[in-house]
């Protein structure tokens, strides 16, 4: 920044010079902050911290495929099962250590009424690790995507020039 004078005959001259106060009060600052600091930041207390294995669990919990079509058949592991038959399997499952995950994998048209049944079944028997499988969304460079798009397209209505 340039600034004038308050005196007349130098009016016409600016100072073209960079203060440099406020820049080494900014440095001092800084430097008192870190030498408060800087001992705070290595003391450290000594602990003896235990030692643990660092292989992997040998066993992985198995998970129960349960598929849902949209009449309300259910399939456990692709073998068809009643509703009612649906309890006693889940007890079952759910005094297994490690204890199974339930995935479930439904119908689009599925009422909801047959979700909420069989997740209050497996709540109720103790089921804990409950997930949904779904498909994911077609990408532009599959070959689903042309074909979901291609429809949409014929049926949309042309627009008016």
């Amino acid at each position: 920044m340039a600034f004038g004078s308050f005196d007349s005959k130098s009016a016409t001259h600016t100072v073209s010079e960079i203060n440099m106060v406020p820049l080494i009060d900014v440095m001092l600052v800084l430097l008192v902050i870190f030498i408060i600091t800087a001992p705070l930041l290595s003391h450290s207390i000594k602990i003896n911290l235990p030692q643990a294995s660092a292989e992997q669990a040998k066993e992985q919990p198995k998970a129960i495929d349960l598929a849902v079509d949209d009449q309300g058949q259910i399939f456990w592991d692709d073998q068809p099962v009643a509703m009612d038959a649906l309890k006693e399997r889940f007890q079952v499952q759910a005094r297994l250590d490690p204890q199974p995950q339930l995935q479930i994998r439904a119908d689009l048209n599925t009422r909801y009424e047959v979700l909420a049944k069989i997740m209050g079944q497996a709540r109720m028997a103790g089921i804990k690790h409950l997930g949904f499988m779904t498909r994911p969304l077609p990408t532009s460079g599959t070959p689903d995507a042309g074909a979901a798009a291609a429809p949409a397209a014929a049926a949309a209505p042309a627009a008016p020039r």
